[in-house]
C-alpha cells in the first residue's frame, strides 16, 4: 500500500531437557531438531541455540540481503502466485476482468525483449511534460500530480483517520521527498554515509543518461537533486519524534496554511490533488513543509524540474529495461543493503503484480490455499489471548483501577480481521493495457490514489483491508483500533492447522498477542476503544508506563548490533513492547492447554521449551553486514537475532524452562527485567 503514516504500526513479521518423552516422527507442526545448535548452551545465545542449525543449513542466496522464516515463506507464496497467474494464460479471460489485467500485467513484466527495446519511451511523455513547465505554478501542479504515481516530491499528501475524530477520513500532509530513506544518510559526517552519499549521487548520473540525458546535463542535475534532498533532510524531523503521535498533529483551517506553515499555492496544489474543497487538514510535520515550500521559492524552475524529473526516474526504474533495473540495484540493492544479484524476474514482476492488484491476486489466493478451518482456529486463538491479555492487565500492580478499566474497555472492542476480507475491492475501472509496464503501474497508482481521494471527508470504513490476503505479515492500527492477519502468515512456520499447541502458541500465538500489545504501546496506549488520540491515563499509571518502557529503552541501546554500532532502544520501543507483550500473553494463553499441563515431552523437550524454542525460530534467519546497518537506521524492528536474545532475558518463564542460571552470559536479575503487560 503506498498510504503510510507514521501511526500506522505493522509487525513485519518470528540444556539440558528430560530424554524420557517418546519419540515423534517429526510431523508438521512440531519441532525440527536439525535447526538446533547443540555446541551452544540455551543461555549464552538462545538464538544461536535455537536456530543455529538453520543458519548453518539456509546461507543467504545471492539475491537476498537478509533470508529467514519470512523469506522462506513469502518464496513458497509467490511460487503459489506464479502458478495461480500462468495458469490465467491457459484460458479465455474476459476483457476488462480481473484475470485478463493480473494475466496481462505479470506477462508485461516478464517480457524483457520489449522492456529493453522500449528504453526510456515509457517515461518520454511524463518527462516532457516537466521539461514544458514555465513557472513556479506549473511546478506546483506538476508537483502533485506526480505524487499520484511517483515519491512524494517535496512532501507527501494522503488521505486517512483523523487522530481526534477516528469516524472521519480527512487529508494530512507529511514529510518526504527524500531518495535514501532517513535523514541521517545526507547527513552524518561518517566514512559509510559519504560512501552512500557518493554512490546515490553516481547513481543519479547514471539514470538520468539512462533517461537520455547528456553527460553534463546529467551530473548537473544530479547534483541539484542532491542539494535539494539535502536541505529536505536537515529540515526532516527524526524518526524518534515521528514516533510521538501528538507531535505530528496539526489540524488547521486551509485558510491558515499561509499564516500557520508558510506562505504557498496551497489552494492550487489542493485542486491538483483533488481537495479543492476541504477546509482543514492535518500537517503532521510543520518544519519539513516549511522547507519544502521555501526550496520551491527560492530555486529555479529549472533545478525544480531536475528533482521532479529524478523522482518520476526513480520511481519507474524498476519497470523499465535492464539499464535501469541494474543501475537501481547496484545502489539499494547492493551498496545500501549488500545483496550481490538481482532477485529473478519473475519474483519481482510478482510483487509488482500483487503491490498493483493484491486483492485481485488474494481472491484468486484464498480459494486455493486457505481453508475455511483455518479462520475458525485463528478466531479460537484469539480469543484465548484475548482472555489472558484481560486477565493480565486485571493483575497489574502498578495500573490503578480506573485506568484498568478503560484498558479493558479497549480491548473488548478489538476489531478483528482474519484471512480475507468480506467484500472484494472492485478493479473495473483500472485499465491494464499492453502499451507498458510502466504506463499499467502509473495507471495502478492512480487508480489507488482515485480510490483514496474518493474517501476524503467521508467516515472512515472499518471493513477495509490495508494489506492483501496473500501478505506475510499482520498489524495493528490504532485508529480503528483493529488487528489483522491476513491468510498468508496463516502457514508454517507460524501457524499449523492440525499443529502441536506449544508450536502454535509460540508462533502465531506470540503474533496475535504481539499485535494486540501495539494497542497498548509508547504509542497504541495514547488512542482510546475508538481509535481517538486522546489522554486515557491517570497521570501516575502514565509515568509508570514510561518508566517500564524506559527499561527496554536502555536495554536495547546497550544492545551492539555490529562493530560499534548500537540498537536504538527509543526507535524500535513499540515494536519490542510487542514482542515482550506478545510473550507474555501467549504464553500465559498456553498455560490453560491441557498441553502445557502435561509432562509429556517430544524429542526430550517439554511443552513450555518447545513454546519458546518455536518463537525462536519465527525469527531464524542470516543478515549482511550492510543490511543489518541500514536495518538499524530504518527498520522500527529489532533485528531477528535481538527479538529472540533481547526479547527472552525479560521472560520468567524463560528461565524457568531451560534452567538459565546466574552466570548465564544472558541472564538478567530480576529487578533488571522489563515488566510491563
Amino acid at each position: 500500500m503506498k498510504r503510510i503514516l507514521y501511526f500506522f504500526i505493522i509487525m513485519s513479521v518470528m540444556i539440558t531437557t528430560s530424554c524420557t518423552g517418546k519419540k515423534a516422527e517429526q510431523p508438521q507442526g512440531q519441532l525440527s531438531l536439525s535447526n538446533l545448535d547443540s555446541t551452544v548452551m540455551p543461555g549464552e545465545s538462545f538464538y544461536q541455540y535455537a536456530t543455529g542449525g538453520w543458519q548453518k543449513a539456509n546461507p543467504i542466496p545471492d539475491e537476498y540481503a537478509r533470508y529467514g522464516s519470512f523469506d522462506m515463506l513469502r518464496e513458497e507464496n509467490q511460487v503459489q502466485i506464479q502458478s495461480l497467474i500462468t495458469a490465467l494464460g491457459t484460458q479465455e479471460n474476459p476483457a476488462g476482468s480481473n484475470a485478463q489485467k493480473v494475466g496481462d500485467l505479470y506477462a508485461l513484466g516478464m517480457d524483457s525483449v520489449k522492456l529493453n527495446s522500449d528504453g526510456a519511451a515509457p517515461l518520454r511523455s511524463q518527462l516532457e511534460e516537466i521539461a514544458a513547465a514555465k513557472d513556479k505554478r506549473d511546478i506546483v501542479k506538476l508537483m502533485a500530480k506526480v505524487s499520484r504515481y511517483a515519491s512524494n516530491p517535496f512532501f507527501g499528501f494522503t488521505v486517512g483517520a483523523d487522530d481526534k475524530n477516528s469516524e472521519m477520513n480527512i487529508a494530512h500532509i507529511y514529510q518526504s521527498g527524500i531518495g535514501m530513506g532517513d535523514r541521517d544518510y545526507y547527513l552524518v559526517a561518517d566514512d559509510h554515509s559519504q560512501m552512500l552519499r557518493n554512490a546515490y549521487i553516481t547513481l543519479m548520473e547514471t539514470q538520468f543518461r539512462n533517461a537520455g540525458y547528456a553527460e553534463a546535463a546529467a551530473k548537473q542535475a544530479a547534483d541539484n537533486v542532491m542539494r535539494l534532498e539535502t536541505e529536505l533532510a536537515q529540515a526532516h524531523v527524526t524518526k524518534e519524534m515521528r514516533r510521538i503521535p501528538e507531535l505530528n498533529y496539526h489540524k488547521m483551517l486551509v485558510a491558515d496554511l499561509n499564516t500557520q506553515v508558510a506562505p504557498f499555492e496551497w489552494e492550487l496544489y489542493l485542486e491538483a490533488m483533488g481537495a479543492k474543497d476541504i477546509d482543514s487538514l492535518n500537517v503532521s510535520q510543520i518544519e519539513p513543509v516549511k522547507a519544502a515550500v521555501a526550496i520551491i521559492r527560492k530555486e529555479t524552475v529549472a533545478v525544480l524540474q531536475d528533482y521532479l524529473s529524478w523522482k518520476v526516474i526513480n520511481s519507474a526504474a524498476n519497470y523499465l529495461g535492464d539499464d535501469f533495473v541494474n543501475a537501481n540495484f547496484e545502489f539499494y540493492g547492493k551498496t545500501l543493503s549488500g545483496s550481490k544479484e538481482l532477485r529473478p524476474r519473475w519474483r519481482r514482476t510478482i510483487d509488482a503484480v500483487n503491490g498493483a492488484m493484491g486483492e485481485a491476486v488474494g481472491q484468486l489466493y484464498v480459494e486455493k490455499y486457505f481453508p475455511a478451518q483455518a479462520k475458525e482456529r485463528m478466531l479460537n486463538l484469539v480469543d484465548n489471548l484475548k482472555t489472558a491479555l484481560g486477565e493480565r492487565i486485571s493483575q497489574l500492580e502498578w495500573m490503578d483501577a480506573e485506568t484498568k478499566n478503560k484498558a479493558q474497555e479497549k480491548l473488548g472492542t478489538f476489531i478483528v480481521k482474519i484471512g480475507y476480507p468480506d467484500k472484494w475491492k472492485d478493479y473495473s475501472s483500472l485499465e491494464i493495457t499492453k502499451d507498458s509496464y510502466w504506463q499499467n503501474m502509473v495507471r495502478a497508482s492512480e487508480f489507488e490514489y482515485g480510490e483514496m481521494i474518493a474517501d476524503l471527508g467521508k467516515p472512515v470504513d472499518k471493513t477495509k483491508w490495508y494489506m492483501s490476503p496473500q501478505t506475510v505479515n499482520a498489524y495493528y492500527n490504532p485508529s480503528s483500533n483493529e488487528i489483522c492477519f491476513p491468510a498468508g502468515i496463516l502457514q508454517p512456520p507460524f501457524f499449523y492447522m492440525n499443529g502441536d499447541d506449544a508450536i502454535n502458541y509460540g508462533g502465531i500465538g506470540v503474533v496475535i498477542g504481539h499485535e494486540m500489545t501495539h494497542g497498548f504501546d509508547d504509542q497504541g496506549r495514547k488512542f482510546d476503544k475508538e481509535g481517538n488520540l486522546t489522554d486515557w491515563w491517570t497521570a501516575g499509571d502514565a509515568q509508570r508506563f514510561e518508566e517500564r518502557a524506559n527499561v527496554l529503552v536502555n536495554y536495547f541501546d546497550n544492545i551492539v548490533v555490529l562493530d560499534t554500532v548500537h540498537a536504538n532502544g527509543t526507535f524500535t520501543l513499540g515494536e519490542n513492547i510487542a514482542d515482550h507483550g506478545g510473550l507474555q500473553v501467549s504464553y500465559q494463553a498456553f498455560q490453560k492447554t491441557k498441553q502445557a499441563q502435561s509432562d509429556d515431552s517430544i524429542d526430550g523437550f517439554m511443552p513450555v521449551q518447545r513454546f519458546f524454542l518455536s518463537y525462536a525460530n519465527l525469527w531464524a534467519g542470516n543478515v549482511r553486514d550492510a543490511e543489518i546497518l541500514r536495518l538499524t537506521k530504518i527498520d522500527p524492528h529489532s533485528l531477528g537475532r535481538w527479538r529472540v536474545d533481547g526479547a527472552l532475558p525479560h521472560i520468567d518463564a524463560w528461565y524457568e524452562a531451560f534452567h538459565i542460571q546466574p552466570s548465564s552470559p544472558m541472564y538478567l536479575p530480576k529487578e533488571a527485567r522489563a515488566s510491563i503487560w
